[in-house]
């Protein structure tokens, strides 16, 4: 695999877990719990969101076949979508939804951090401003894991069941394939393996804090690295795909 193939294939990838969670996370937008936490989540949806645009845009560049951020976002096939299936995963109830956020925020944390070191200076300055939002979106869904964790019966069982459900998508986290070794040797991806300790590090301590336990023993998911995903996805692209695909051509 050429140079220019894997950093198209890697900010691919990297948009497209952006685009999809902020998408679910969206969906909560005048459903929250209560007013102030409805507006902290569709904030930190904008962001992600944001970052997917920053990310899908040099992925266009990069190519450089006339395509925009918006044709790769609207105008492919759930095969043709690269982000890993944690994403993509229905919101359920709010205890569902934090513990799905706080893997992603955890990951997204740590991988920043690493990422700003890119010799890429796109992609160096996308994680240099990403880490500044996803510090607060970190900070905010670990406090509702401990609120959920450490607080009622009925909290605890809802968070725990959702710990048990979503563990086993999170190894995806952290596969890596032809595209990561390729770009690590340039100085340009991260290694996952990195990441990986100090995610593992930071739940492990978040979920004894939470009075959490851990699921064991559990087959992990994969098959996003090769555009395989769960359901979800096709009904979720259907309906943030639907205007696009209807005028293509609409300017607003």
């Amino acid at each position: 695999m050429d140079l220019k193939t894997a950093l198209f294939n890697y900010t691919l990838r990297l948009g497209d877990t952006n685009l999809i969670l902020g998408q679910r996370l969206s969906e909560w937008t005048g459903h929250g719990p209560f007013l102030e936490e409805d507006l902290a989540l569709t904030n930190i949806a904008l962001d992600i969101t944001g970052a997917a645009k920053s990310f899908l845009e040099y992925a266009a560049s990069v190519e450089n076949k006339g395509r925009t951020e918006d044709d790769l976002a609207y105008f492919r096939n759930d095969r043709q979508f690269f982000n890993v299936q944690l994403t993509e995963l229905p919101n359920g109830d709010y205890a569902r939804t934090i513990v799905r956020q706080v893997f992603m925020d955890c990951f997204d944390f740590y991988f920043y951090q690493e990422l700003s070191k890119s010799k890429d200076e796109t992609l160096a300055g996308i994680a240099q401003k990403s880490i500044k939002e996803v510090t607060y979106h970190l900070r905010h869904s670990s406090s509702w894991v401990e609120r959920f964790g450490d607080g009622t019966n009925e909290s605890h069982i809802k968070a725990q069941n959702a710990l048990n459900e979503l563990w086993q998508f999170t190894d995806e986290l952290f596969e890596m394939n032809e595209v990561d070794e390729v770009l690590i040797k340039e100085g340009i991806a991260v290694d996952l393996s990195i990441v990986k300790t100090k995610w593992d590090q930071y739940i492990t301590e978040l979920l004894n804090k939470s009075t959490l336990s851990k699921p064991e023993n559990v087959f992990m998911q994969t098959g996003s690295r090769k555009g395989v995903h769960t359901e979800h996805l096709g009904y979720i692209l259907a309906e943030m795909q639907a205007l696009p695909r209807m005028y293509p051509n609409a300017k607003w």
